[in-house]
């Protein structure tokens, strides 16, 4: 089966994602790191996005589509993946879809984890991070034991540029002016499949779980072809 995880920063897609995973046996491809990795390898195509992302320019769609092709055709992939991260934007969906196309195949769920603002500006603006070993806290749902200092090896804790209010709440705009047209265009082809993900995090699995299991029963699974 293959899923893509879409929604805003903050939305919890990188939490279920690697729960569903592991529950259904599907490989986690994190747009992000997938990119990352390829250029510190030097495969083909990470070397070509190097050359972008050195200039400052973006890395064109089609050059992250490869990179995802070279990932879900190893062996892993086999039962399927779920994408973290990407598309973005109607024109990525659209390069996206034809690459599966090609293999023979085609997406079978788009999970489009809708959040409010609010939500979103509390999970994201209270985290905080440690400055040495890197571990994670958040001053509600997961505080340290004492106040800005990291329990594992009492370094400082801090907070992240991209995780300030009117940084989180610029990244939500963008978001949402991107993705618009991406979300009508999965609704219209049938997969879009809505979670409301203020729910608590046990809730919102069982929920994906559910509707994966319901979406089996009625479209069989098609291996990947090779071009």
């Amino acid at each position: 089966m293959r899923i893509v995880f879409l929604g805003p920063p903050g939305a919890g897609k990188g939490t279920q994602a690697e729960t569903i995973s592991k529950e259904k046996n599907l490989s986690h491809i994190s747009s992000g790191n997938l990119l990352r990795e390829a250029v510190e390898t030097g495969t083909e195509t990470g070397i070509k996005a190097r050359d972008y992302i050195e200039k400052g320019l973006l890395v064109p769609d089609q050059i992250v589509v490869d990179i995802i092709k070279e990932r879900i055709l190893k062996d892993d992939c086999k039962e399927g993946f779920i994408l973290d991260g990407f598309p973005r934007t109607l024109s990525q969906a659209k390069v996206l879809d034809e690459m599966l196309k090609k293999l023979g195949n085609k997406l079978d769920l788009v999970f489009y984890f809708a959040v409010s603002k609010e939500s979103v500006v509390l999970r994201l603006s209270g985290r905080r991070i440690c400055s040495i070993c890197g571990a994670n806290y958040h001053v509600k749902y997961v505080p340290s034991s004492k106040d800005g200092i990291c329990d594992k090896c009492g370094g400082k804790l801090y907070q992240r540029a991209d995780d300030k209010l009117e940084t989180v709440l610029e990244r939500m705009r963008v978001y949402h002016e991107q993705t618009e047209d991406l979300i009508e265009y999965y609704r219209k082809n049938d997969i879009l499949k809505e979670i409301v993900s203020d729910a608590n995090i046990e809730t919102i699995t069982k929920n994906i779980l559910d509707i994966i299991k319901s979406n089996l029963k009625y479209k069989p699974l098609i291996s990947f072809g090779v071009i």
